[in-house]
């Protein structure tokens, strides 16, 4: 048995290349038709790969061995100097190029011009990745796209591409992926601007990855995690080394549509002969495709097995034409050493032989090389669905090209399978959040979800909601950042935003919108006005200072009524009731002021002209009252009816106010503070709305503003569909809205920059309008039978036009408050009385004398009877003392008819009586000889009340006597009756 020595040099790192090796030859050994009586021994080292000295010092000494056929499967740093030393010593090198962590391969350079005679064979095809790429790029009809690569993988090989792409005017960008891809995309959000970006993103829209199974792996992970990419993305994979189980892990890693592009090796028809080739049976564990150790078989470890099954067949043929040249000991060392004399033949044998192998065909051309090499590109469709199909799409040989068509279709209208994450902000009636059962997740109802749920059932796509975690619609700021829903658009942390959020130029810089699906205007939310009045609605027509002004009118009228009188007392008959006090003038005025007429009568020509002159004014007064007061007991007067935003831009008492940093906000900021088109009455609303900085009267939430304007006296400014919808579902319809009738807006869905959902989603909002859903999704929201009116000002009455009793609470509070006061008015008259007649009881006792000394008088008729002409004082106190007095007097009866009592006194009755007086009493009477009343007396003046009160003595005049016929006397006309009325 002859023994051929077989050797070779691996990377430290192909291991599983030495373990295939060994394998090869053992089935070698077993197989009697290839070797029947040889075996084949082998010799393995392991060199580093970046080491050209190390692998040319492991070759010169399995040289010292004796060698037929070096195989080497490294890399092309290493490959290069074992080249020059197979030329050198004219050893058949087998040469498997294998690519260092899996990277894609690029070409070795070539160590010389090749010959047809270099002893360096090629086994592995040569890298035909920049043809295949640039045949598929074309298809797709990219012009745009980056190019990722890592950090093993050699850029130099793909140069004639970038040449190609350049020469067809394609938009080629590189960017080299590094080890930590969590630190590098980190840093890219930390170092790009917003600006930067978002083209970055666009850009990230097509992508070629030139990378190893695992670094594609973990990259697309990363990416799709940050959200860099989207729904449409559409990425190529290419390298030669990707199983079938690293074809399924990269689907599932990512979204959008996936192009791989790999090394392929044609199977036979019939499964019973993929294990059988030609004279060979190749190990099952190797053929079976469902085999695990098959399936985990890398390029290499196939090229080193047929490169095994290659030399078997030559050194059989090589030891049937006897034509042996047993091989010598090499030293590549020593100076003048020669070459190994059978070296061409051993390459011509090689050379021309062939085996059928786990890569199909292994041949070489003249030149050394091994032309069949076959890449299938295998694709998905657009999706996010984990369970996403990969089917073949077309395949691709250096003879045939591109066997198949590949087109990059647009995103249809079929999105099944697909999870949109959606961000919102609460607002209604746009976005709201239903009654939620504990232990189920929160559902979402409103005008905008119910769009989201008409796209989502025509598209077929899902979506996940949830709420902006700071509550906001998103502003840019101060480091250009941005915060709120547009923000979590901006951050790649959502697919779609939606609320009811306005389409404006600064977001839509960032961000992109759908076509509107609603018209949005600015409008106002103000209260109404109430139609009851208050408990004091009486005196609302008259201003405080105006009803002032009255009271005082009627004092000094009153006043001056007095006066004039008192100036030019009026002729008054005697027994008439009228008197011209103070007291009486400022009752008649007050009388005549309310049209109650008056009991004085005024004869001269002054107070009559004061009087006219006070009725006409008194008339215009409660003409006026009587007029306003209608007005006032049917609505109450607001103080500044707005009707517009004109209105409410040119007042200043109402405060007003918008959401701080928001979409209205920023508006009237704009249109305030433009200096090439600035509009008044936006500049007038900025004035409010920026004072003290927009602290003042701006809120944080749009709740905070409605409810600033139900319980407080407050116009908020907002979106005026979000506000009628506020108005119509409000309870006691206490609310009203004016809105802009110009629409320079509208409400849109927000997406990232650069979305594929955009223009199918907009396409669908247009069909919607056009058929009129969306009109019936409004009328959902916003009823037109709603039963409050929102254009009002003032509240609808419940119960007709008819007055209650609010509205005249206060009269009866006036007469109840006059009610009292007279009571507490009554009740101190009451005791005043009782206390001055308890201390004035004598005062009362010389009335009663006076009424009895006037009905003596009362009863003497006798014509001759005539009085003295002497007059007497007394005092309550000597009166008290008068028992007898107190008999001897009578009480003249009372006028007829009247309420006056009339009290005579006579003087010679008195004297009679004042002898029975003590001496304490008589003293206080100075009587003295009775003198004729014509000449005079000691009478003093009497009181006016019927009693005396001290003053100086004057003369009374005479009393004629007179017959009268009547027995009646008449006092009232007798001017020299000593009486007291």
């Amino acid at each position: 048995m002859e023994l051929i020595l077989c050797w070779a040099i691996f990377d430290e790192s192909a291991k599983k290349d030495d373990e295939v090796f060994r394998m090869a030859v053992a089935d070698l050994n077993l197989n009697n038709e290839i070797l029947e009586t040889e075996k084949i021994t082998v010799s393995v080292e392991f060199v580093d790969g970046n080491n050209p000295f190390q692998a040319v010092q492991e070759a010169c000494e399995l040289m010292n061995r004796g060698i037929l056929a070096l195989v080497s499967s490294i890399g092309c740093m290493s490959a290069g100097s074992l080249q020059s030393l197979a030329d050198a010593m004219h050893i058949p090198h087998l040469f498997i190029q294998r690519a260092s962590a899996g990277s894609p391969r690029s070409s070795c350079p070539p160590t010389s011009r090749a010959q047809p005679d270099d002893y360096t064979l090629f086994v592995r095809p040569p890298v035909y990745l920049n043809d295949v790429i640039f045949q598929v790029v074309m298809e797709y009809t990219w012009q745009k796209f980056i190019i990722f690569y890592d950090t093993d993988f050699d850029i130099r090989g793909i140069e004639n591409f970038l040449d190609q792409t350049s020469q067809q005017g394609m938009d080629v960008s590189l960017q080299k992926v590094e080890s930590n891809i969590n630190m590098m995309i980190t840093g890219m959000f930390r170092t790009m601007r917003v600006e930067e970006l978002h083209r970055y993103r666009d850009t990230l829209r097509r992508a070629v990855l030139f990378m190893s199974p695992g670094t594609a792996k973990a990259f697309i992970t990363e990416v799709v995690e940050t959200n860099l990419v989207a729904f449409d993305c559409h990425w190529i994979i290419i390298n030669e080394e990707i199983s079938d189980m690293d074809v399924q892990e990269l689907v599932m890693k990512s979204i959008g549509r996936l192009t791989l592009v790999r090394q392929t090796f044609p199977l036979p028809q019939n499964s019973s002969q993929r294990c059988v080739r030609s004279n060979h049976r190749i190990n099952t564990s190797l053929c079976d495709p469902k085999d695990p150790k098959a399936q985990m078989l890398e390029i290499t470890n196939r090229y080193i097995y047929d490169t095994v099954l290659l030399l078997a067949n030559t050194f059989h043929r090589k030891l049937e034409d006897r034509k042996w040249h047993s091989m010598a000991s090499l030293s590549c060392i020593r100076k003048g050493s020669k070459p190994w004399q059978g070296g061409k033949s051993m390459l011509d044998t090689v050379k021309k032989g062939g085996v059928s192998g786990l890569t199909s065909l292994l041949e070489f051309n003249d030149n050394g090389i091994n032309p069949n090499i076959y890449f299938e590109i295998l694709g998905t469709n657009y999706g996010e669905d984990r369970g996403r199909g990969v089917s073949r799409l077309a395949t691709w040989d250096p003879i045939h090209g591109l066997n198949g068509t590949l087109t990059d279709r647009k995103l249809e209208n079929n999105m099944r399978g697909v999870v949109l994450r959606v961000v919102t902000v609460l607002e209604e009636p746009f976005v709201m959040v239903s009654e939620n059962v504990l232990g189920k997740p929160k559902k979402y109802q409103g005008f905008s979800i119910d769009v989201l749920d008409a796209l989502a059932n025509y598209l077929g796509f899902k979506y996940e909601i949830y709420v902006a975690p700071d509550h906001k619609y998103g502003s840019q700021q101060a480091d250009g950042t941005w915060n709120g829903l547009i923000g979590e658009l901006v951050f790649k942390r959502a697919d779609v935003g939606l609320s009811a959020l306005t389409i404006t130029p600064e977001r839509e810089s960032v961000v992109d919108f759908t076509t509107r699906y609603m018209d949005y205007s600015v409008g106002v939310l103000l209260r109404k006005a109430e139609r009851t009045v208050d408990m004091f609605a009486c005196l609302a027509p008259f201003d405080l200072s105006l009803w002032a002004c009255i009271a005082g009118t009627v004092l000094l009228v009153g006043t001056l009524v007095y006066l004039l009188n008192w100036l030019n007392p009026p002729r008054l008959p005697m027994g008439s009731v009228s008197s011209t006090t103070l007291y009486n003038s400022m009752w008649f005025v007050y009388g005549s002021f309310v049209q109650q007429g008056g009991e004085v009568p005024y004869t001269t020509l002054a107070t009559r002209m004061m009087m006219g002159v006070w009725w006409l004014f008194a008339l215009i007064v409660i003409s006026s009252y009587t007029a306003n007061l209608a007005a006032f007991l049917t609505i109450s007067r607001i103080e500044n009816s707005i009707q517009s935003l004109q209105d409410l831009a040119k007042q200043t008492d109402l405060p007003y106010g918008t959401v701080l940093d928001s979409a209205v906000y920023d508006q009237v900021r704009s249109k305030g503070m433009n200096p090439f088109e600035r509009d008044p009455m936006y500049s007038q609303m900025w004035r409010m709305i920026n004072r003290t900085g927009g602290a003042e009267n701006n809120v944080e939430e749009s709740k905070e503003g409605i409810r600033k304007v139900k319980y407080g006296r407050f116009a908020f400014v907002w979106d005026a569909a979000v506000l009628e919808y506020v108005a119509i579902n409000d309870e006691d319809c206490s609310l009203y809205t004016v809105s802009n009738n110009v629409a320079d807006r509208g409400y849109g869905i927000a997406m990232q920059h650069g979305s594929p959902y955009r223009d199918i989603f907009s396409q669908r909002i247009l069909e919607l309008q056009q058929n009129g859903d969306m009109d019936i999704l409004k009328l959902k929201w916003w009823p037109r039978d709603s039963p409050c009116d929102l254009y009002s000002p003032v509240g609808t009455r419940k119960s007709g036009s008819a007055l209650d009793i609010h509205s005249f609470a206060g009269v009866f509070f006036v007469l109840a408050a006059g009610v009292v006061l007279s009571c507490l008015i009554a009740t101190v008259e009451t005791w005043w009385t009782r206390r001055k007649g308890s201390r004035d009881d004598k005062e009362i006792d010389l009335e009663h004398l006076h009424h009895r000394v006037n009905s003596l008088c009362t009863e003497d008729e006798s014509p001759h009877k005539q009085f003295s002409t002497s007059s007497i004082d007394l005092t309550p106190l000597d009166m008290d003392s008068l028992p007898a007095a107190r008999q001897a007097l009578e009480q003249i009866s009372d006028f007829r008819n009247t309420h006056i009592t009339t009290t005579t006194f006579i003087p010679e009755q008195i004297q009679t009586l004042s002898r029975s007086l003590s001496a304490k009493a008589a003293a206080g009477f100075a009587f003295g000889p009775v003198q004729d009343h014509r000449t005079g007396g000691p009478f003093r003046q009497r009181a006016p009340n019927g009693g005396f009160f001290r003053s100086p003595i004057k003369t009374m005049s005479s009393i004629p006597y007179q017959h009268t016929p009547a027995p009646n006397f008449s006092y009232g006309n007798d001017p020299d009756r000593g009486t007291s009325i």
